[in-house]
């Protein structure tokens, strides 16, 4: 069969089409001696697939992806059956739901994503809630994929999406990549990140939105002393009581804490 030759990337969208072949087989191999279903989000003109698809048929694993943008299941079609491509947006989606409607919310699902970095924190946080999802393989801008898990920042790195994604998953840095990996190249440079649910989550995921809230209102203003930053959130009392207990002074800035003290503090806090 003649492949179909690849569309205009939609900038609107933040579509950057990978190409490099080491980059490819370093995501579609992550987890596939682990992984009991796979989930693509945004498979675009099906650059992943091919090889994801692949390792599906191999292992006899369910694979479904979801692709917002209608120009691109011919283009999947190559690779997989009608059956297994939804088409919408990803942002809206219910994952929980559309796990059990695929009827694979009792596997060990491993979601793959080379995400649209225009929207790929939102994105992010709707994986981590989703306790059907143990292993991510998900590319970034540098940037974000470093306030996820630093890797080239080594002092006051703390910051809200980090401690949030620590709270849940072990990550690690599978690789980076360079703008002239993909086409067109963005002016960035990328990282994909590994990343494994963690068997107890150090906040219960119950209590997932309560603890975004607390994240949003500590890192704030991440160079400001938390003493005075949280006055206006917390009864000062309350404040001066459990810096104590934690022992950290109260001219501490968020950016210097350790996960360890973001979850002391969060445990005090939110009583």
């Amino acid at each position: 069969m003649t492949r179909l030759e690849l569309p205009l990337a939609n900038k609107s969208l933040g579509q950057h089409f990978l190409k490099d072949t080491s980059v490819i087989q370093n995501i579609c191999y992550d987890f596939k001696d682990l992984a009991e279903a796979i989930v693509e989000i945004g498979p675009g003109p099906g650059i992943l697939t091919e090889t994801l698809a692949l390792r599906s048929r191999e292992e006899k694993l369910p694979f479904h992806v979801v692709e917002k943008d209608d120009r691109f299941p011919p283009y999947l079609l190559q690779f997989i059956a009608e059956e297994q491509i939804t088409l919408t947006d990803a942002l809206a989606l219910n994952l929980s739901e559309f796990f059990k409607e695929k009827n694979i919310s009792d596997k060990k699902i491993w979601l793959v994503s080379n995400l649209p970095y225009n929207i790929s924190t939102p994105l992010l946080i709707n994986f981590l809630k989703a306790p059907e999802i143990r292993y991510l393989t998900l590319m970034f801008q540098k940037e974000v994929a470093d306030k996820v898990f630093p890797f080239s920042t080594t002092k006051n790195f703390m910051g809200s999406l980090h401690a949030l994604t620590q709270s849940y998953f072990d990550c690690e840095l599978l690789c980076k990549v360079p703008p002239g990996a993909f086409t067109p190249p963005p002016k960035v440079d990328s990282a994909v990140l590994s990343m494994v649910r963690k068997e107890t989550p150090l906040v219960p995921l119950f209590e997932f939105h309560l603890f975004e809230k607390f994240l949003r209102t500590l890192f704030a203003q991440k160079r400001k002393q938390l003493g005075g930053l949280l006055k206006s959130s917390f009864p000062l009392s309350l404040i001066e009581s459990s810096f104590k207990e934690i022992n950290i002074p109260l001219t501490i800035r968020a950016e210097a804490l350790t996960l360890e003290q973001v979850i002391a503090l969060y445990g005090k806090l939110k009583k």
